[in-house]
């Protein structure tokens, strides 16, 4: 039986997603399982029969211009990664999906006994329906700012070498670069001590970032793989609209509480 609380829903993306009208999210932010690493309480099937019809599903309900983030890694199987990410990303772009940027989440993962180095990130494919309508770009310092920097960018007309540009001085800020890094474990990720009931709840501030980049103050934010609710948070601290679906009921649960709370929150500040 599918539950429905608000907008979050309880029961099976796959039963849920085709009662969502056409072109009617404006952002998805979301971390599909990988490849089965986890389990998920033994309440997932998850395989190539399953990510399919839910990426098609994905560019149905995603509005022109609109953005699909997909927060995922690989297992490595028999010494080899599997590739299924990019096998996905792949699929996105078949189905009509334009691959907008491929993004780069590091951290800092427990050490394992292998003969490869440390995996320290998972990819963040940033997927765009047509042209994208929404980029508010997070700016960071400029770390030559207030300095003149000499052009280093030459023209070359046959015996003659010339400088094209001037100096010039260097900006303050600067757009961030696509590897975002982000302080991960227990109380780092979140201070919600309920979100680490869940094995894979990744950071609130990767959540945040996403959800301020790419869409506006009461657009549609979604998450067909809610888990514990972090994408819902920081959609309603960030005054957007979410829908969220989860299957698993204790997870469910650890969602809605987390995310009405958030509501809660912002209810406060307007007193």
């Amino acid at each position: 039986m599918v539950l429905k609380l608000n907008n979050l829903y309880r029961g099976d993306c796959l039963e849920i997603m085709p009662t969502i009208p056409d072109k009617s999210i404006d952002l998805t932010v979301t971390s599909p399982p990988y490849d089965n690493l986890r389990t998920y309480n033994n309440s997932l099937e998850w395989g190539e029969h399953i990510w399919k019809p839910i990426i098609k599903e994905l560019f149905r309900i995603t509005k022109d211009g609109g953005v699909v983030v997909w927060v995922v890694g690989d297992a490595t199987i028999k010494g080899s990664e599997t590739g299924t990410s990019f096998k996905q990303a792949l699929y996105f772009m078949e189905c009509g999906f334009n691959l907008h940027d491929t993004m780069i989440y590091s951290s800092e993962k427990p050490p394992l006994t292998h003969n490869r180095y440390e995996q320290k990130f998972e990819y963040m494919f940033v997927f765009s329906k047509s042209k994208i309508k929404t980029f508010n770009a997070i700016m960071c310092d400029c770390k030559y700012s207030g300095n003149d920097m000499s052009a280093r960018t030459f023209r070359h007309t046959g015996n003659e070498t010339s400088k094209l540009h001037k100096k010039t001085p260097v900006n303050n800020k600067k757009i961030k670069g696509n590897i975002w890094e982000y302080k991960t474990g227990y109380m780092q990720s979140s201070t919600d001590i309920s979100s680490y009931q869940h094995p894979a709840s990744f950071p609130e501030k990767l959540a945040n970032d996403h959800i301020i980049s790419w869409s506006n103050q009461n657009d549609i934010v979604f998450d067909p793989f809610m888990g514990s609710g972090t994408t819902g948070k920081m959609s309603v601290l960030n005054n957007r609209k979410f829908i969220g679906i989860e299957k698993e009921e204790n997870y469910f649960n650890i969602a809605q509480k987390r995310i009405n709370e958030a509501i809660e929150q912002k209810q406060s500040e307007l007193f």
